[in-house]
C-alpha cells in the first residue's frame, strides 16, 4: 500500500495558511500511482495555538477548515490523516482525524498525553480507538503519547495493523520520537507512520522533520531529513503477516494496561482511561 508523507512548514494559528498548504498537497497526490493515504503533522490546520488564542483559532470537527480538507479527500479519491485544535463546546482539544477516500471521518483522536505547552490550552482525550480502514486495523497518537508505552499497547491492545502518529516534536526533543516509534513498532508488532513538522514556529521554536515509517520488526522503511518534502513509501504487509508468525507480544504479556473496553455504537473498538470512566458514570 503506498502511502505519502506529508512533512510541512506550518505557521502557528494561521488556519487560512495551513488548510490552503494541505488542500494542495492532497491535490498532487499520486492516487494514480496507487497512493491510499497522506499523513501530516500534529495541529496540521491550526498550527499550535496558545492560551490566549485557541478559542479563536480551535474549530469544530464540523468546522469550515477541516470540511474543506474533506471536500479535497473525496475529489481525489485519498484517505488523510490531519490535525486540527478542535472546539467542543467550551472544551478544547489536540484532535487529529482520519478522514477517509469518500471524504468521511473513519477515526478520530483526541490528545491524551498534554506537553507542557498543551497544558492550560487543551483539555486531554479519555481514550484510545481503532477503525477498519482499507482493509487494516488502524489507530492514531499524537506527538507527547508516543513516550509512553502504554499509549501505543493501548493501540495495539485493539488489534491495530497501522499505528499513526501526527506529530509536533520540536528541537532539540527530535531524536528522542525517532527513538520511540522505532520501539513502539516493534513492541507492538505493527507499522507505525510519524510525521512531524519541519521549519520554525512561534517562541523561536525549530522542528526538525525527522518523519519515519517503522515496520513491525522495527526496521526503518523510510526516514526522512529536516527539509519540507512530501514523499512516498509503501507499506508491506507481508512484513505485518511475518512479524506475528512465531510470536505475540500482546498475546504472551503479563502486565494489565488498566483501560476499560466501551461498547461504541458506530461499532469502532474502544479503550477508555479507567479514571475518567469513574467520574463519568
Amino acid at each position: 500500500m503506498q502511502v505519502e508523507l506529508a512533512q510541512l512548514a506550518l505557521i502557528d494559528s494561521d488556519v487560512a495558511h495551513n488548510t490552503r498548504k494541505v488542500v494542495e498537497t492532497i491535490g498532487r497526490a499520486d492516487t494514480a500511482g496507487g497512493t491510499k493515504l497522506i499523513v501530516f503533522p500534529e495541529t496540521t490546520l491550526s498550527g499550535f495555538p496558545t492560551r490566549e488564542n485557541v478559542a479563536d483559532v480551535a474549530q469544530t470537527i464540523d468546522g469550515p477548515a477541516l470540511s474543506t480538507v474533506r471536500d479535497a479527500a473525496r475529489q481525489q479519491g485519498v484517505a488523510v490523516a490531519v490535525g486540527l485544535a478542535e472546539r467542543d463546546g467550551n472544551q478544547f482539544y489536540n484532535t487529529t482525524v482520519l478522514v477517509d477516500e469518500r471524504g468521511e471521518i473513519a477515526l478520530r483522536y483526541r490528545k491524551t498525553h498534554l506537553w507542557a505547552s498543551d497544558v492550560g490550552v487543551f483539555t486531554p482525550g479519555d481514550r484510545f480507538e481503532t477503525c477498519m480502514w482499507n482493509g487494516l486495523t488502524v489507530g492514531l497518537l499524537i506527538c507527547y503519547d508516543i513516550e509512553f508505552p502504554e499509549s501505543a499497547r493501548a493501540v495495539a491492545a485493539l488489534d491495530a495493523d497501522l499505528l499513526i502518529v501526527t506529530n509536533g516534536n520540536m528541537d532539540p526533543f527530535g531524536p528522542v520520537h525517532r527513538r520511540a516509534i522505532t520501539a513502539r513498532a516493534m513492541e507492538n508488532q505493527m507499522f507505525a507512520l510519524m510525521v512531524n513538522r519541519c521549519g520554525s514556529g512561534d517562541d523561536n521554536l525549530t522542528f526538525p522533520g525527522l518523519s519515519a515509517l517503522i515496520d513491525p520488526f522495527g526496521e526503518t522503511v523510510l526516514e526522512l531529513g529536516s527539509d519540507e518534502t512530501v514523499t512516498k513509501t509503501t507499506v508491506d504487509l507481508k512484513r505485518l503477516e511475518a512479524s506475528r508468525e512465531h510470536y505475540n507480544y500482546l498475546h504472551d504479556a503479563r502486565v494489565p494496561l488498566g483501560l476499560v473496553p466501551v461498547e461504541q455504537s458506530n461499532g469502532r473498538r474502544a479503550l477508555m482511561v479507567e479514571a475518567r470512566r469513574r467520574r463519568t458514570d
